[in-house]
């Protein structure tokens, strides 16, 4: 017994100093996403609750996170692609699959935003934020109705329109203005839409995905066709600027939660995933980043005035569609854009 106490001693004098032969360390996170998109308040709540830091790491594209994702090796713990992107690491063996007992939170999603197309079962993917790609006017500059891509890529509004710089999103609004889906992405069908989108180019002022409300802001630009979040935050600043989806249709982007394949720390994404789908801590990203939430019991939460917002729940929002994963074409997205672009 002396013997142990002497032992016991020992070890804790080297736990102070360091431990036996073992060092304490705080539990990590490393969530790859979107930049600006997790709020801080957020990351400070899972680790208070859980004891688990978060490192932050942020990507601008979805193409972005997939070329560091593939070279690294279980680097990220968790990452944020949007559905096609989901889609594409599916298919290529890239995610792990995930335990819905692990995840009862996962029950507060509204079910149209459950076993969806681009991951059948819902296997490896739970939305985070969903959004739409429309069309936003200054109404003290532009006084007619501007209901449609056409409509937005008038001559009159030579010089005075803003576009997201996103290259799929841009064909996308020509494949939809000549009544073909925007997954159908052909060789044949970029070449009908070209002389629409060299057209359309030649009017644009602006190209900018990060942060649009500021020309709309400015004056700089009199129309815009912005994701809904950006639209909404305008909204939220001036009532003049308004928000449409387009006659033709739209795209309906969901950004998901995932753990890669590889991921080191599994169960810390498993619970921070569960940790985001608390309604208290979704309705913090609602107020944050103005987008639709697929949370249904966060959505209680949520103000009137959040609610009336019809960038963030547009109304007569029918005709809405996701993009697939289209492989190889993505590169024919990229010729064509960038010899339009010069």
């Amino acid at each position: 017994m002396k013997g142990f106490g002497f032992f016991a001693g020992f070890c804790v004098l080297l736990v102070v100093l360091g431990g036996c032969g073992r060092k304490s360390q705080t539990p990590h996170l490393h969530l790859f996403a979107w930049s600006e998109y997790v709020p801080q308040e957020v990351i400070d709540g899972f680790k208070q609750e859980t004891g688990i830091a978060v490192d932050y790491e942020v990507y601008s594209s979805n193409e972005e996170m997939l070329t560091k994702l593939s070279s690294s090796s279980g680097q990220y713990d968790l990452i944020q692609p949007s559905e096609y992107m989901v889609e594409h690491l599916i298919k290529r063996g890239m995610l792990s699959p995930l335990d819905k007992s692990q995840i009862p939170n996962s029950n507060n999603l509204l079910p149209e935003f459950r076993d969806l197309s681009y991951d059948p079962g819902q296997k490896f993917s739970i939305p985070y934020m969903s959004g739409t790609v429309g069309i936003v006017v200054n109404t003290d500059k532009i006084k007619e109705p501007v209901k449609s891509y056409r409509d937005a890529f008038s001559e009159k509004y030579n010089g005075r329109i803003l576009v997201v710089d996103d290259n799929r999103e841009i064909v996308s609004w020509a494949l939809s203005a000549e009544g073909i889906g925007i997954n159908d992405v052909t060789p044949q069908n970029l070449a009908k839409i070209k002389p629409l989108l060299s057209q359309w180019l030649g009017r644009v002022k602006v190209y900018n995905s990060d942060n649009p409300r500021g020309p709309m802001s400015r004056g700089d630009v009199d129309l815009g066709i912005v994701y809904s979040g950006d639209a909404a935050k305008l909204y939220e600043e001036d009532k003049k600027f308004q928000y449409t989806l387009p006659a033709e249709g739209a795209h309906q982007f969901i950004d998901n939660l995932c753990i890669p394949k590889d991921a080191k720390n599994k169960d810390a994404a498993v619970k921070f995933i569960n940790y985001i789908l608390k309604p208290q801590v979704s309705k913090i990203i609602s107020d944050k980043f103005p987008y639709t939430n697929p949370n249904g019991e966060a959505r209680k939460l949520l103000s009137e005035s959040q609610l009336k917002n019809p960038a963030s729940y547009p109304p007569n929002a029918e005709k809405l569609e996701v993009f697939h994963d289209i492989g190889p074409a993505s590169k024919d997205i990229s010729a064509l854009m960038s010899e339009l672009r010069k």
